[in-house]
């Protein structure tokens, strides 16, 4: 099996430059974990996470309509190929510590993640 096998293609997208209480709503919206952030002028997409939010942004007691996207977000993420077999993926994930991940092949495709 492959990246591109079981990845989601139902991806959420965000700007940067939005607020993270913009990227709250949308994922509780959303019922997702993460967001992909669009890519800026160098083209590599970033990520934002649930753990981003609860880490660097509620356990500071930071107001999050003050905050953006980009202050908190992992840029560039790690990027997944569609073709890569499921166990390097794992390997992957293992090796980075990471749980999700953007899956793209000249564009964004999907997204795969540990569960």
């Amino acid at each position: 099996m492959r990246a591109a096998d079981i990845m989601t293609t139902n991806v959420f997208i965000i700007d940067s430059l939005a607020t993270v209480a913009e990227a709250i709503t949308l994922m509780q919206d959303k019922k997702v974990r993460s967001l992909i952030v669009q890519p800026g002028e160098d083209n590599a997409y970033g990520i934002v996470t649930e753990t981003d939010i609860i880490y660097k942004v509620a356990a500071k007691d930071v107001d999050p309509e003050s905050v953006m996207v980009y202050q908190i977000m992992t840029k560039p993420c790690i990027v997944v190929n569609p073709d890569l077999e499921l166990k390097n993926v794992a390997r992957l994930f293992a090796e980075t510590g990471i749980c999700r991940a953007p899956v793209i092949q000249e564009r964004l495709l999907g997204i795969i993640s540990v569960t």
